[in-house]
């Protein structure tokens, strides 16, 4: 899960580059459109396991503890 986040971010900022350059270049309205909203789809779904709940722990904490407490059992 560790690397899964950072590649999402990174394709949410070429899907924002992306279209603005095909904004600019004249491109179908709706490409451009459909690359924003992806984007924001990808930065929501990021925000949703990284930001702190009230608790103050995010999803991301929770499932790290889980897969922690899971790998100490083995040993």
């Amino acid at each position: 899960m560790n690397i899964i986040l950072p590649i999402m971010v990174l394709a949410a900022l070429g899907l924002l580059l992306g279209a603005f350059a095909l904004w600019r270049k004249g491109g179908p309205k709706k490409q451009v459109f459909m690359m924003v909203f992806l984007a924001a789809i990808a930065i929501v779904n990021v925000a949703i396991w990284t930001v702190p709940d009230a608790e103050g722990q995010a999803p991301l904490d929770r499932l790290n503890q889980v897969e922690n407490s899971g790998s100490q059992g083995d040993g």
